[in-house]
């Protein structure tokens, strides 16, 4: 069986393969961010969705960088889980 970090490695040889990679890096490092602030908030998805007043689907939705959130939903899931959104915008 290949390993995971091999598949990748051989995939992002493939330039369109890199792109789309790439492209979507933004979206799954948002979702990480999420995920991350709700850890160290010690909360479930559950417990932040009571806090948003919304569902736990909604919250996995969110965490699956699958979705396009407004900045509201992202502020209003910060304050839920006892943090701050920042927006930086940096030069490419």
């Amino acid at each position: 069986m290949t390993a995971l970090s091999t598949l990748k490695r051989r995939a992002m040889k493939n330039p369109e393969i890199r792109k789309a990679y790439e492209d979507l890096a933004p979206e799954y490092d948002l979702a990480a961010q999420l995920i991350d602030a709700r850890v160290k908030a010690k909360m479930t998805q559950e417990q932040v969705a009571k806090a948003m007043h919304t569902t736990q689907s909604v919250i996995s939705r969110l965490e699956s960088g699958k979705v396009d959130p407004t900045s509201n939903t992202i502020r209003r899931y910060a304050e839920a889980v006892g943090a701050k959104m920042r927006v930086v915008i940096e030069a490419a």
